[in-house]
């Protein structure tokens, strides 16, 4: 059985009385950690609070994700904004790192990764295309998509286009 199956629906099992809710991570079960309840937990602060917290490369994916897709919701409040900025780019920098382990449990394939697409969309309304155009870049280098038609090369043609105006 895969992580997606356990993944929201992490059971749970008594032992001497106590719970422990397990999830699959990386082809075995595991006791979930805080990491794991506070990115399900969709409640930023929490997730920020365990941004510090060892974990395994799938839940640390997604608790940066989950980071970066709350603080994008808000970035039109700055400190909002920042946020979304500084997780974005930790998210990209520990990306390589994450991807092995997300691709084995995943039968070989990457699952969209909104990161790319919520940071490249900031910084393009920040005025920033170049670095938005590599954000999109790197996105194609792991064969992602970003769920649009035209995928990331489209959305680096868009960027451009706004850049000459």
């Amino acid at each position: 059985m895969n992580w997606l199956s356990f993944l929201f629906n992490s059971r749970e099992t008594s032992k001497s009385e106590e719970k422990i809710k397990l999830t699959v991570r990386q082809g075995e079960a595991v006791q979930v950690d805080n990491v794991f309840e506070a990115w399900t937990s969709g409640d930023l602060s929490e997730m920020l609070k365990s941004v510090q917290k060892k974990t395994n490369p799938i839940d640390r994916h997604f608790l940066l994700q989950n980071i970066v897709n709350e603080t994008y919701k808000l970035r039109k409040e700055d400190n909002h904004r920042d946020t979304c900025i500084k997780y974005s780019e930790i998210h990209l920098v520990e990306f390589p790192a994450i991807a092995p382990a997300l691709k084995k449990d995943l039968g070989g394939y990457l699952p969209r990764v909104t990161t790319f697409q919520n940071y490249a969309t900031v910084l393009t309304e920040n005025g920033n295309y170049e670095k938005a155009i590599e954000v999109c870049k790197h996105a194609i280098s792991f064969g992602l998509h970003d769920g649009t038609k035209s995928g990331y090369q489209g959305r680096i043609e868009r960027i451009k286009k706004k850049q000459e105006t």
